[in-house]
This record gives structure tokens, sequence and C-alpha cells, in this order.
């Protein structure tokens, strides 16, 4: 069948943008950053961006635009002489199934959340009320599970049209309407009460962290697994991208740019809602209920609070939705490669399997509460996917990427530095055969012995 393709650069760099851009940024981060002593965690993690995931971004793209196939073709393409490889690349359609079991679930709560801020849901409530309405949206599963299958249709349907006319029409329009949401809230942060407090615990690192061994360490992995998993890599997300882009422009530059977006948005999240957080007397390192809970209740006393939260959660609904769009397509692409079905039977079969699969997250919150390992359904699903699969799949890319019974490093260079724009040095062989893999597997193995408190 004939390969689609993105109609412009400026797609291109969205597209890849808003796979990256979501959860990860507005949700996870912040809740990281508040958990992880503020400032000298963003400033690990800004570390972890550029001498890990830039590299493995490009690599990805190269793999993507030089195969023109799927993760689950690229080996076969690339490599065709060693078959095992390919092990990686039904990996890489495992991962992002098991991302999205979890992630439609949670865009469906804050598209409920919008939801409920748009309609004056929280008008009036005290604190105590307003918590409450979490609860009770978690203790109800018919209700979740309905906005999970809003998010589900939504996906699948945008990419059953033609890519041009749909998946990149839609990505373009919610990435820039995204980024000014958040450039406004921003600034109506900058004027709350609490907003230098707020900044200084952002912006200011603070060492003390380091004084203890092991929590020094947690930061660090912490701060590892949250460059990859904002980045969606070692998964597949981003080859696929680059299977659709053409060879004008050279893929180290269009990673840089795409990073620079991906960490803008990052980082204007924490401008948001730390400075509220400090304003209101609020627990920095909160979690999830930071979100939901913590936010709604600022939001409700303050100026034009509705109006203000009605925004954030808007935005927040497209930088989610952005992400669901991009890794549909991913899933799409995979299994149409993997059984030669038109992209509309693809679409239909996948949603309703996507859908059966997203339902036991929801379970976790109510009929299956009692499960706890690692904390739950959601958390077991969001372990697998950011312990285990993100830096073993992003160990496989650097491995095939540069060493002779795989890619190699020679083609992977060639490739991307084909076109305009910043270029692959030689000497980075080195770093990125020898050092990236080393650290790669350090922090992997920590991070597991931590997350079972083994160390």
């Amino acid at each position: 069948m004939e390969r689609e393709k993105l109609g412009s650069r400026l797609g291109f760099i969205l597209i890849s943008a808003g796979c990256a851009i979501g959860v990860g940024n507005v949700w996870k981060f912040p809740t990281l950053t508040g958990q992880n002593g503020g400032a000298i965690f963003v400033l690990i993690y800004l570390i972890f961006l550029v001498v890990l995931g830039l590299p493995i971004m490009t690599m990805e793209f190269a793999m993507g635009r030089s195969a023109q196939a799927s993760p689950v073709m690229i080996y076969n393409k690339l490599a065709p002489k060693h078959k095992a490889w390919q092990a990686h690349g039904y990996a890489s359609l495992v991962g992002n199934v098991v991302l999205m079991m979890f992630y439609t679930s949670v865009t469906g709560w804050i598209l409920q959340y919008f939801v409920f801020m748009v309609g004056g849901k929280f008008d009036g409530l005290s604190a105590d009320a307003i918590n409450g309405v979490w609860g009770n949206m978690l203790a109800d599963p018919w209700t979740l599970i309905l906005f999970m299958g809003i998010v589900v249709v939504l996906g699948f349907t945008i990419n059953s049209f033609n890519m041009q006319k749909g998946f990149e029409r839609i990505s373009k329009v919610m990435m820039i309407a995204l980024l000014v949401l958040i450039t406004v809230l921003a600034v109506n942060s900058f004027t709350l009460d609490g907003a230098k407090e707020g900044l200084e615990f952002y912006l200011i690192p603070n060492f003390s962290v380091f004084t203890d061994f092991k929590s020094g360490l947690t930061v660090i992995v912490n701060a590892m697994s949250q460059a990859f998993f904002t980045l969606s890599l070692g998964i597949g997300s981003m080859a696929i991208f680059g299977s659709f882009i053409g060879k004008d422009r050279s893929l180290f530059g269009e990673s840089i740019i795409i990073t620079i977006l991906d960490t803008f948005v990052a980082f204007t999240a924490g401008l948001i809602i730390f400075p509220a957080v400090f304003t209101y007397g609020v627990d920095v390192s909160a979690g999830p209920p930071l979100i939901f809970q913590t936010l709604p209740n600022i939001f409700a006393n303050m100026p034009l609070g509705r109006l203000w939260g009605s925004l954030f959660f808007l935005f927040l609904t497209f930088a989610a939705f952005s992400t669901i769009l991009a890794v549909f397509q991913n899933i799409i692409s995979c299994v149409q490669e993997l059984t030669g079905w038109t992209k509309r039977k693809t679409c239909l079969i996948c949603g309703v399997a996507m859908f059966i699969l997203s339902i036991p997250c929801i379970l976790g919150f109510n009929v299956w509460s009692d499960y706890t390992f690692l904390g739950g359904v959601l958390d077991t699903e969001d372990f697998i996917v950011s312990y285990i699969l993100l830096p073993l799949g992003s160990l496989a890319v650097v491995l095939f990427c540069t060493n002779k019974w795989g890619w190699g490093f020679d083609n992977f260079m060639a490739e991307a530095n084909i076109g305009t724009g910043a270029k692959i040095k030689k000497w980075m062989y080195y770093y990125c055969k020898y050092v990236l893999p080393v650290i790669i597997i350090a922090l992997f193995i920590f991070g597991i012995l931590i997350k079972f408190n083994i160390f």
C-alpha cells in the first residue's frame, strides 16, 4: 500500500511535539518536581533531555525515515539478516498499547474535569466538597468508562481519515491553541501573591537532596524516567513520524526543535502551577491530587476562577489528546503493516480492542481497588512502560544504531544528516556507543531496585 505523507514540515514538528507533549508534561512533570526537590529535579531533567533525549530521538527519526515503515517492520527492513532485532519492533507495539491502556483513562478524567469546570460544578463548594468530587468521580466506573470511550472513539475516528485532512490538521490546530493557552495561563500565575515563593522553589536549585545518597539517586532516576516518558522514547512513537517525512531537513536539528517545544510546555506548566500552589499554601508533593483536587480549590477561590479553570483544563485536554492521536497513529500503522487491513477496518478493530483494554485501569479505582501491587492497576501499567519498556527500548535503539550487527553508526549518521540543519558529528559515535548504554543500564537497574525498596 502507498505510504501516507505529512503535508508540511510544520505539521511534522507540531505532531511530533504533540506526541511528546501530554499528561507527562502537565501532570507528571509538576508532580515529580514537587516530590523531588523542585528546581534540582528540573535541572537534572533538562540535562537528561540533552544527553539522552536528543540523540535517541534522532535515532528513532532516522530509523523511521530510512525504513519508511512502522516500528514492527523497521528492523526487518534495516537489518534483515539479524532477526533478533525484530523482537523490539513487536515490543514497541506492546509498549504503545500498554501506554494507552492508562493514558486514555487519564485523558477521560481531564475531559470530565473540563466539563465540570465549564458547567460551574465547583462554584460555591467548600474545600472538602471540591476534594470529594475527585473521589466520587473515581468511584463511578460507568461515567469513567463513558469519558474514556469518548476519547477512544474520537482518537480512532480522526485517525481513520486521510492523514493530512484528519490527524495532521487537527493536531496542528490543537498544538497552536495549546501554546497560546499555556502562555496566557502562565502570565496570569505571575500575578498571584505566592508567585515569588513558588518561582524560587521551581527555579533555584537546592542541592541538599544529595546529602543522602538514596534520595539523590532517586531524584536522578526519576528525572531520567521522566525524560524518556515525556519524549515517548523507546517504543517507536517517534520512529513512525520519521517514516512520514521527506529528506529536506536533517533530523538532529528537527529533534532539537521538538525537544525545545516539549520542554517549553513542561516548564511553563510548572510556572502555572507552583505560584498557585504557594499562594494557597498547598503541599507541593501532593501528587496526582495536585491537578484534580488542589487546583480546582485554587480556581474556586481565584477571581475569574471558573474562566481560568476552564482554560487550564482545556489546555490539559489538548495536551493529552495530542498524544492520544499520535500514539493511536503508531498503533494503526503497526497493525496495518502486520495484517494488510484497510485503514478504516484497522481503526474499527483497534478502537474496540483499545476500549476493552482500557477498562482494567478504570476498575482499579473502584471494583478492583483491592489490587495494590505497585500502587494499583494504573501504577502497574505505568511502571511497565516508564521503568521497563522505555529505558530498555531506548537501549535497543542505541545499540542498533551504533553496532555493526545492527544498523551501524555510519548508516544512522548518513540518514540523520540528509538535508539542511544541525548535523550528527563523527565524535558522537564514541559517546553514543560507549557512554549512553552505560547510563541507561545503570539507571534502569537502580530504578527497579528503588521501586521495589531493595536499595
